[in-house]
Protein backbone atom coordinates (compact mmCIF):
# COMPACT_ATOMS: atom_id res chain seq x y z
CA UNK A 1 0.00 0.00 0.00
CA UNK A 2 1.26 3.21 -1.15
CA UNK A 3 2.54 6.19 1.61
CA UNK A 4 0.00 8.57 2.32
CA UNK A 5 1.90 11.93 1.40
CA UNK A 6 0.95 14.78 4.15
CA UNK A 7 0.66 17.76 1.76
CA UNK A 8 0.86 20.63 3.58
CA UNK A 9 1.29 22.86 0.44
CA UNK A 10 -2.47 21.41 -0.16
CA UNK A 11 -3.47 21.97 3.00
CA UNK A 12 -2.02 25.36 3.43
CA UNK A 13 -3.94 25.93 0.46
CA UNK A 14 -7.43 25.13 1.66
CA UNK A 15 -6.57 26.90 5.20
CA UNK A 16 -5.77 30.28 2.87
CA UNK A 17 -9.75 29.72 1.76
CA UNK A 18 -10.99 29.68 5.42
CA UNK A 19 -8.98 32.35 6.60
CA UNK A 20 -10.02 34.80 3.67
CA UNK A 21 -13.40 34.06 4.76
CA UNK A 22 -12.64 34.60 8.32
CA UNK A 23 -10.85 38.22 7.71
CA UNK A 24 -13.92 39.01 5.47
CA UNK A 25 -16.31 38.53 8.47
CA UNK A 26 -13.87 40.71 10.41
CA UNK A 27 -14.06 43.43 8.39
CA UNK A 28 -17.52 43.34 8.61
CA UNK A 29 -17.69 43.51 11.98
CA UNK A 30 -15.18 45.88 12.90
CA UNK A 31 -14.07 49.73 11.98
CA UNK A 32 -10.49 49.50 12.61
CA UNK A 33 -9.63 47.36 9.61
CA UNK A 34 -7.57 44.41 8.50
CA UNK A 35 -5.80 42.74 11.28
CA UNK A 36 -1.80 43.51 10.63
CA UNK A 37 0.50 40.63 10.90
CA UNK A 38 4.25 42.73 12.04
CA UNK A 39 7.44 41.25 11.54
CA UNK A 40 10.81 42.79 12.94
CA UNK A 41 14.12 41.51 10.14
CA UNK A 42 17.33 42.89 12.14
CA UNK A 43 20.18 42.95 9.83
CA UNK A 44 20.08 41.87 6.08
CA UNK A 45 20.16 37.49 5.99
CA UNK A 46 18.98 36.98 2.44
CA UNK A 47 17.26 33.93 3.81
CA UNK A 48 15.42 36.04 6.84
CA UNK A 49 14.12 38.38 4.37
CA UNK A 50 12.92 35.35 2.00
CA UNK A 51 10.63 34.24 4.60
CA UNK A 52 9.50 37.50 5.92
CA UNK A 53 8.10 38.46 2.19
CA UNK A 54 6.83 34.86 2.13
CA UNK A 55 4.36 35.70 5.21
CA UNK A 56 3.76 39.15 3.72
CA UNK A 57 2.31 37.73 0.24
CA UNK A 58 0.29 34.88 2.62
CA UNK A 59 -1.41 38.17 4.24
CA UNK A 60 -2.79 39.68 1.77
CA UNK A 61 -3.77 36.33 0.07
CA UNK A 62 -5.71 36.30 2.76
CA UNK A 63 -7.01 39.90 3.43
CA UNK A 64 -5.04 40.75 6.08
CA UNK A 65 -2.22 43.56 6.25
CA UNK A 66 1.55 42.80 6.82
CA UNK A 67 3.49 45.28 8.49
CA UNK A 68 7.47 45.07 7.97
CA UNK A 69 10.01 46.45 9.99
CA UNK A 70 13.52 46.28 9.27
CA UNK A 71 16.42 47.41 11.47
CA UNK A 72 20.18 47.69 10.99
CA UNK A 73 22.75 44.67 11.53
CA UNK A 74 23.91 46.96 14.21
CA UNK A 75 20.79 47.12 16.13
CA UNK A 76 21.01 46.90 20.03
CA UNK A 77 18.67 44.91 22.19
CA UNK A 78 17.23 48.28 23.86
CA UNK A 79 16.59 49.00 20.34
CA UNK A 80 14.58 46.16 19.42
CA UNK A 81 12.73 46.12 22.84
CA UNK A 82 11.73 49.74 22.07
CA UNK A 83 10.20 48.62 18.57
CA UNK A 84 8.27 45.82 20.01
CA UNK A 85 6.77 48.11 22.68
CA UNK A 86 5.63 50.35 19.80
CA UNK A 87 4.14 47.15 18.46
CA UNK A 88 2.62 45.53 21.45
CA UNK A 89 0.82 49.32 21.65
CA UNK A 90 -0.57 49.47 18.17
CA UNK A 91 -4.10 48.37 18.65
CA UNK A 92 -4.05 47.20 14.75
CA UNK A 93 -1.09 44.81 15.05
CA UNK A 94 -2.63 41.80 15.94
CA UNK A 95 0.13 39.36 15.40
CA UNK A 96 4.25 40.16 16.08
CA UNK A 97 6.79 38.24 14.75
CA UNK A 98 10.36 38.37 15.30
CA UNK A 99 12.28 37.33 12.40
CA UNK A 100 15.16 34.17 13.89
CA UNK A 101 17.86 34.33 14.02
CA UNK A 102 19.04 37.75 15.20
CA UNK A 103 22.36 39.15 15.34
CA UNK A 104 24.66 38.49 18.11
CA UNK A 105 24.77 41.04 20.91
CA UNK A 106 20.82 41.34 21.01
CA UNK A 107 19.41 39.34 23.67
CA UNK A 108 16.96 37.17 21.63
CA UNK A 109 15.42 35.69 24.51
CA UNK A 110 14.50 38.80 26.08
CA UNK A 111 13.47 40.25 22.83
CA UNK A 112 11.26 37.19 22.31
CA UNK A 113 9.79 37.50 25.84
CA UNK A 114 9.06 41.33 25.46
CA UNK A 115 6.10 40.30 22.78
CA UNK A 116 2.28 40.73 24.64
CA UNK A 117 1.34 37.23 24.63
CA UNK A 118 -2.05 37.68 23.23
CA UNK A 119 0.10 38.75 20.20
CA UNK A 120 2.39 36.11 19.97
CA UNK A 121 1.20 34.26 16.81
CA UNK A 122 4.81 32.48 16.53
CA UNK A 123 5.03 31.20 19.83
CA UNK A 124 8.03 32.34 20.74
CA UNK A 125 7.52 33.50 24.60
CA UNK A 126 8.88 31.95 27.71
CA UNK A 127 5.15 32.46 28.73
CA UNK A 128 2.93 30.97 25.89
CA UNK A 129 5.41 27.96 25.90
CA UNK A 130 4.73 27.03 29.53
CA UNK A 131 0.86 27.61 28.90
CA UNK A 132 0.95 25.36 25.88
CA UNK A 133 3.14 22.76 28.03
CA UNK A 134 0.13 22.57 30.86
CA UNK A 135 -2.44 21.92 28.40
CA UNK A 136 -3.41 25.86 28.60
CA UNK A 137 -4.28 28.29 25.84
CA UNK A 138 -1.76 29.88 24.14
CA UNK A 139 -0.14 30.05 20.27
CA UNK A 140 1.63 27.57 19.88
CA UNK A 141 5.35 27.58 18.03
CA UNK A 142 4.10 27.58 14.36
CA UNK A 143 6.42 24.71 12.86
CA UNK A 144 5.47 22.34 15.45
CA UNK A 145 1.72 23.41 15.28
CA UNK A 146 1.76 23.18 12.15
CA UNK A 147 2.68 19.96 11.78
CA UNK A 148 0.11 18.56 14.58
CA UNK A 149 -2.87 20.78 12.08
CA UNK A 150 -1.09 18.29 9.17
CA UNK A 151 -1.20 15.37 11.37
CA UNK A 152 -4.71 16.37 12.36
CA UNK A 153 -6.02 17.09 8.84
CA UNK A 154 -5.13 13.47 7.58
CA UNK A 155 -6.22 11.80 10.34
CA UNK A 156 -3.23 10.69 12.32
CA UNK A 157 -4.23 10.47 15.93
CA UNK A 158 -0.83 10.76 17.85
CA UNK A 159 -2.60 9.37 21.56
CA UNK A 160 -0.93 5.93 22.73
CA UNK A 161 2.24 5.60 19.78
CA UNK A 162 5.25 6.13 20.20
CA UNK A 163 7.49 9.46 19.10
CA UNK A 164 10.61 10.69 18.85
CA UNK A 165 11.82 14.24 18.38
CA UNK A 166 14.67 14.05 17.01
CA UNK A 167 15.75 18.20 18.15
CA UNK A 168 15.81 20.20 21.08
CA UNK A 169 15.65 23.34 19.69
CA UNK A 170 13.23 26.20 22.18
CA UNK A 171 10.81 26.86 18.89
CA UNK A 172 11.02 23.66 17.43
CA UNK A 173 12.11 20.47 19.00
CA UNK A 174 10.78 21.49 22.52
CA UNK A 175 7.37 22.18 21.51
CA UNK A 176 6.67 19.66 19.28
CA UNK A 177 7.37 16.73 21.99
CA UNK A 178 5.19 18.91 24.36
CA UNK A 179 2.10 19.13 21.63
CA UNK A 180 2.47 15.31 20.79
CA UNK A 181 2.63 14.91 24.66
CA UNK A 182 -0.62 16.94 25.00
CA UNK A 183 -1.90 14.58 22.83
CA UNK A 184 -1.31 11.24 24.70
CA UNK A 185 1.58 9.85 22.90
CA UNK A 186 4.38 8.65 24.32
CA UNK A 187 7.50 10.84 23.76
CA UNK A 188 11.33 11.01 23.25
CA UNK A 189 13.35 14.25 22.77
CA UNK A 190 17.14 13.17 21.02
CA UNK A 191 19.64 15.50 20.78
CA UNK A 192 23.59 15.51 19.97
CA UNK A 193 24.64 12.98 23.37
CA UNK A 194 21.70 10.99 23.36
CA UNK A 195 23.27 7.67 23.07
CA UNK A 196 22.70 4.77 20.36
CA UNK A 197 19.98 6.92 18.10
CA UNK A 198 19.93 4.74 15.80
CA UNK A 199 17.85 1.99 18.46
CA UNK A 200 16.01 5.30 19.66
CA UNK A 201 14.97 5.89 16.51
CA UNK A 202 13.77 2.80 15.38
CA UNK A 203 11.25 2.20 18.20
CA UNK A 204 8.91 5.39 16.40
CA UNK A 205 5.33 5.34 15.53
CA UNK A 206 5.64 9.33 14.68
CA UNK A 207 9.37 10.36 13.72
CA UNK A 208 9.65 14.02 13.68
CA UNK A 209 12.93 14.98 12.00
CA UNK A 210 14.23 18.91 13.50
CA UNK A 211 17.75 18.71 13.76
CA UNK A 212 18.72 21.10 11.26
CA UNK A 213 21.03 18.85 9.32
CA UNK A 214 20.84 17.35 6.04
CA UNK A 215 20.06 13.62 5.58
CA UNK A 216 21.18 13.22 9.73
CA UNK A 217 18.89 10.51 9.76
CA UNK A 218 19.16 7.94 7.90
CA UNK A 219 16.81 5.66 6.37
CA UNK A 220 17.63 2.10 7.81
CA UNK A 221 17.17 3.64 11.28
CA UNK A 222 13.54 4.07 10.37
CA UNK A 223 10.81 1.14 11.25
CA UNK A 224 8.31 -0.12 8.60
CA UNK A 225 4.51 1.84 8.70
CA UNK A 226 6.40 5.00 10.80
CA UNK A 227 4.81 8.31 10.34
CA UNK A 228 7.65 10.47 9.16
CA UNK A 229 7.82 14.16 9.49
CA UNK A 230 10.76 16.11 8.03
CA UNK A 231 10.73 19.53 9.65
CA UNK A 232 14.31 20.45 7.80
CA UNK A 233 14.90 22.02 4.37
CA UNK A 234 18.36 22.29 3.33
CA UNK A 235 20.09 22.98 -0.20
CA UNK A 236 19.50 20.67 -2.61
CA UNK A 237 15.72 20.29 -1.21
CA UNK A 238 16.71 18.07 1.48
CA UNK A 239 15.51 17.82 4.73
CA UNK A 240 16.91 16.25 7.73
CA UNK A 241 15.56 12.93 6.88
CA UNK A 242 16.93 10.40 4.85
CA UNK A 243 13.66 9.89 2.84
CA UNK A 244 13.78 8.63 -0.97
CA UNK A 245 14.66 5.02 0.57
CA UNK A 246 11.66 4.78 3.04
CA UNK A 247 8.79 6.58 0.68
CA UNK A 248 7.83 2.79 -0.31
CA UNK A 249 7.49 1.25 3.17
CA UNK A 250 6.14 3.78 5.69
CA UNK A 251 2.65 4.86 6.15
CA UNK A 252 2.72 8.73 5.69
CA UNK A 253 5.26 11.43 5.20
CA UNK A 254 6.02 14.92 4.61
CA UNK A 255 7.75 15.69 1.12
CA UNK A 256 10.47 18.44 0.94
CA UNK A 257 9.82 20.89 -0.13
CA UNK A 258 5.96 20.81 0.01
CA UNK A 259 5.51 19.15 3.64
CA UNK A 260 5.93 21.30 6.60
CA UNK A 261 7.19 24.45 5.28
CA UNK A 262 4.00 25.66 4.11
CA UNK A 263 2.13 25.19 7.43
CA UNK A 264 4.45 27.06 9.14
CA UNK A 265 3.69 29.90 7.39
CA UNK A 266 -0.39 29.03 7.28
CA UNK A 267 -0.41 28.23 11.14
CA UNK A 268 0.81 31.99 11.89
CA UNK A 269 -1.76 32.98 9.41
CA UNK A 270 -4.17 31.11 11.17
CA UNK A 271 -2.95 32.17 14.71
CA UNK A 272 -2.88 35.70 13.63
CA UNK A 273 -6.41 35.57 12.30
CA UNK A 274 -7.77 33.79 15.66
CA UNK A 275 -6.00 36.61 17.44
CA UNK A 276 -8.28 39.14 15.46
CA UNK A 277 -10.72 37.19 16.05
CA UNK A 278 -10.26 37.58 20.02
CA UNK A 279 -9.62 40.87 19.94
CA UNK A 280 -13.02 41.71 18.38
CA UNK A 281 -14.54 39.84 21.03
CA UNK A 282 -13.39 41.85 23.60
CA UNK A 283 -13.82 45.00 21.69
CA UNK A 284 -17.52 44.20 20.86
CA UNK A 285 -18.09 43.02 24.78
CA UNK A 286 -16.68 46.59 25.79
CA UNK A 287 -18.70 48.11 23.17
CA UNK A 288 -22.20 46.30 24.55
CA UNK A 289 -21.44 47.14 28.12
CA UNK A 290 -21.30 51.01 27.57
Amino acid sequence: MAALVLDGKAYAKELETELYSRVQSLKEKTSSGPPILATILVGSDPASATYVRMKGNACRRVGMESLSISLPQETTTQQLLSAIDDLNANPRVRGILLQHPVPHQIDERACFDRIAIEKDVDGVTSHGFGRMAMGEAAYGSATPAGIMRLLKRYGINPSGKEAVVVGRSPILGKPMAMMLLNENATVTICHSRTKNLADVVRRADILVGAVGKPEFIKADWIRDGAVVVDAGYHPGGVGDIELAPVIERVSAFTPVPGGVGPMTIGTLIAQTVEAAEKAAEVEGAVSAAL
